[in-house]
């Protein structure tokens, strides 16, 4: 709570509307709500302070929505892939943990300038064989691991692995499992989860998810236009943020 008090009330507002963003495009796409890290990292530069809120608002909000589609998951595939991310996530909690913050900072918004180029470009991660499946859930799962941006690269994995119609519901538990993980650790090694700020942005978390909800079907016939807008800001955030380094 000593770092929120801190902030001014301009501040403030950014932090109330910045959860409002990462819970709509969290609930919008099935993925991307932690790539509202760097914005979060312009605000209070301190990823440890952010990453239990945004852990904390990613179980409650994926909890509401899957409390009643646990039957639309692919659980065979989940498991099957679960082996491969599991460990490398614990690799990634391990540097999130002991890593310098700067290191931290530069890694965040190196990936997530990787992603928005990406999007800008219309291009996207693929995969076409087993193996590559393989390295790139290794890669995601130390990303996510690390700073929970892993997304993308698990995404594309699952696309062409699950059913459209789970794909979804199946991602939203993959991100239960991984944010389960690292809070445990956090637990552990004695991170503040910083429950009572994560609850006092309840309410933006909230008015987000509502919107991504509605919006959902709206964003999939729209999602290059999206991906362009949201990466164009991205590249911005993410370029600011490597020049202040």
């Amino acid at each position: 709570m000593d770092v929120i008090s801190g902030l001014n009330y301009t501040e403030l507002l950014l932090t109330f509307l910045v959860f409002i963003w990462t819970g709509f495009v969290s609930s919008g796409l099935g993925f991307g709500g932690a790539l509202g890290l760097p914005l979060m990292l312009f605000i209070v530069d301190q990823p440890l302070f952010w990453l239990p809120i945004i852990g904390i608002h990613l179980l409650f909000f994926s909890s509401l929505t899957l409390r009643s589609r646990l039957a639309e998951v692919d659980w065979l595939y989940l498991k099957k892939s679960m082996f491969t991310i599991v460990p490398f996530v614990l690799v990634g909690v391990l540097g999130l943990i002991s890593l310098p913050t700067n290191w931290l900072l530069i890694f965040i918004f190196s990936i997530t300038l990787l992603y928005a180029i990406l999007w800008i470009t219309g291009k996207s991660i693929q995969s076409d064989s087993a193996w590559l499946d393989r390295f790139l859930l290794c890669i995601g799962g130390y990303v996510a691991g690390t700073s929970l941006t892993g997304a993308p690269l698990m995404v594309a994995v699952f696309m062409r692995n699950v059913n459209a119609r789970l794909l979804r519901n199946t991602l939203f538990v993959l991100w239960f499992i991984i944010v389960i993980i690292k809070m445990t650790a956090f637990v552990i090694v004695g991170i503040e989860l910083n429950i009572l700020v994560a609850l006092a942005l309840l309410p933006a978390g909230a008015i987000g998810h509502i919107m991504g909800l509605k919006a959902h079907e709206f964003i999939l016939q729209n999602n290059d236009m999206f991906k362009r807008i949201t990466g164009g800001v991205l590249v911005v955030v993410s370029s600011l943020g490597l020049y202040s380094i």
